[in-house]
């Protein structure tokens, strides 16, 4: 028997099966996950804001993507035939804090949309500076997620805020406009599912909005109004292996280049502002405009935005230090 040298490397066959990132169960009460998925659900309802920068707030983003990458790895194994691996990869998802978290998404929508939409079609100025404040907020507690600052991260973050900022210009408007029907060609459908099914992880834009500029927005509303089962289930197909391979590839990307990825996501949240500026049309358009009437309303409630969101963060982190001292 020869001992390993210290610092060897390992051998290929060691890496034959790759092992789905352990999931992290902390704080996965079903209440407390029930209500971080309603505010999921609720800023899934507003067009620049995902649900993936609520989850990067409340500090469960990088366990919500390896729970929908060990789900996706399952998938992968019954694809290929293998049902003890599919049974292994699925027994290791937390399905208790899944389940929860999708349960509290879909209580928001379908207990907040109405209210909600009617508030962004009165109050577009105001509902937006709230929303302004929120992601500023929002980007000061993500920046504390980042492991090892350093200024080159900054400029990612500024590049990358740069590069979504202009994309989101493509588009004057956030809302589709034109007839509520089908015209485009059935694979058309798959592809948007793909696209737009990665806004559900990335922060700072919304799958509709993503609809929007694929033109596909009123594509899709007009499959559903005239039940069109082929092309939904097109779509649903698409957005299931589109969120399998991109899953996938954030899960590798932030197990080598976590604070690289990390800065990114923040520079798409910074990006995300232009939707959010409350001038001069507020959530309705990405046009900018100067400050104008109404002034106060907007400013005060981007205001109470901020400090809310960076007020929770602060009451957060008070409570995980006293249960840490305590342990």
């Amino acid at each position: 028997m020869h001992a390993e040298p210290r610092g060897a490397q390992p051998r290929p066959e060691d890496h034959r099966r790759a092992e789905p990132p352990a999931a992290d169960t902390r704080g996965s009460q079903p209440l407390h996950q029930l209500g971080r998925g309603f505010l999921m659900g609720a800023a899934d309802i507003v067009p620049g804001v995902s649900g993936g920068t609520i989850a990067l707030v409340l500090g469960i983003y990088e366990r919500l993507v390896a729970a929908i990458y060990t789900a996706a790895s399952a998938l992968g194994a019954l694809l290929r035939g293998d049902v003890r691996e599919t049974g292994r990869r699925l027994a290791a998802v937390p399905w208790l804090w899944v389940i929860a978290l999708v349960t509290g998404i879909g209580a928001a929508i379908v207990l907040l949309s109405g209210s909600l939409e009617r508030l962004l079609t009165e109050r577009p100025e105001a509902m937006a500076g709230l929303f302004f404040g929120l992601i500023v907020g929002a980007v000061v507690v993500s920046w504390r997620l980042v492991k090892r600052p350093a200024p080159r991260l900054a400029v990612v973050a500024v590049v990358a805020a740069a590069a979504f900022f202009l994309f989101l210009g493509l588009q004057d408007s956030t809302h589709a406009s034109g007839t509520e029907a089908v015209t485009r060609p059935a694979w058309a459908f798959f592809l948007a599912g793909a696209v737009a099914i990665c806004a559900m992880i990335l922060p700072g834009i919304s799958g509709s909005f993503i609809l929007v500029l694929l033109g596909m927005y009123t594509e899709v509303l007009g499959a559903v109004n005239d039940r069109q089962i082929g092309v939904l289930l097109l779509f649903l197909l698409g957005a299931g292996l589109g969120l399998a391979a991109f899953s996938s590839l954030l899960t590798w990307l932030l197990s080598r280049y976590h604070d690289l990825v990390l800065a990114a996501l923040i520079g798409l949240m910074l990006g995300s502002l232009r939707i959010l500026w409350p001038w001069p049309h507020g959530l309705d358009s990405t046009e900018l405009g100067a400050p104008g009437d109404p002034l106060l309303g907007p400013v005060l409630l981007a205001v109470l935005g901020f400090v809310v969101v960076v007020g929770v963060d602060r009451l957060g982190r008070v409570f995980a230090d006293r249960h840490d001292r305590a342990a």
